[in-house]
């Protein structure tokens, strides 16, 4: 598959779980009284209104950068690099959240990094 193809399935996939993070019933098990704007996307996920925003903005991201060989590059190795910071400071403090606002934390550790590890190939080692 090549590296626009791929960075068009990556913003599709963001922007679906962007939207989804804002249907209520998809969001379940607030997380506390600190975050009461959080909740689990599926269950499994932490989010907040302001991580869905995040995820929208990547999904725009990968649909524009789609439209060109460097620009799906560059996205991609944006992603990886903001994706594997992300890991570690989820890793850092297992209940962190980014300053009270967007929790990383949980499953979403993983997934960072398994997103991280997906960039980084397209991105830096993958040719075309």
């Amino acid at each position: 598959m090549n590296t626009r193809t791929f960075a068009l399935i990556f913003g599709i996939v963001f922007l679906a779980v962007g939207a989804l993070g804002f249907v209520p019933s998809m969001v379940h098990d607030s997380m506390g009284e600190g975050l009461k704007q959080h909740g689990m996307l599926l269950g499994m996920f932490p989010i907040s209104p302001l991580h869905n925003a995040a995820h929208l903005i990547f999904g725009l991201w990968g649909l524009a950068a789609s439209r060109s060989p460097g620009g799906a590059v560059g996205y991609f190795k944006g992603v990886a690099v903001i994706y594997a910071l992300l890991t570690i400071l989820g890793l850092i403090a297992s209940t962190a959240d980014l300053f009270g606002m967007i929790p990383l934390m949980g499953n979403d550790v993983y997934l960072h990094a398994a997103l991280a590890v997906i960039a980084a190939y397209f991105g830096f080692v993958k040719k075309g």
